[in-house]
């Protein structure tokens, strides 16, 4: 596995993780805005400089991965707000949902880079 696939894969599982908390419930909305957060940043450190090698799929997954992971700070800021169980619920279906996403991207670089 190349360091482009690790870091890839490390970023697959620290969203796996987030998911598998916010669908449990397991995870509290400050420290939910605080692991996005931190997502984020990794993302910024150690994905966003692989952009200088990868190819222009991978560039394009990047640049959705980048957009996906704002929309979901943007998420977490709603839930903030929530004040009724039904809009939390919503708002964490959301939450989830756009995770989902984020790995589906992650593997399909992942899938990319063993053909």
């Amino acid at each position: 596995m190349s360091l482009s696939s690790d870091k890839y894969q490390a970023l697959v599982n620290l969203l796996e993780q987030l998911r598998t908390d916010v669908s449990n419930l397991q995870v509290s909305t400050p420290e939910l805005k605080e692991r996005v957060a931190t997502l984020q940043e990794f993302f910024g450190q150690e994905i966003v400089p692989l952009a200088e090698a990868a190819n222009s799929r991978e560039q394009s997954y990047q640049t959705e991965m980048s957009k996906q992971l704002r929309l979901l700070a943007l998420d977490v800021m709603f839930l903030q707000g929530a004040r009724q169980t039904a809009t939390t619920q919503t708002r964490l279906k959301t939450i989830s949902d756009r995770l989902s996403t984020l790995i589906q991207y992650c593997q399909a670089v992942l899938q990319q880079g063993t053909q």
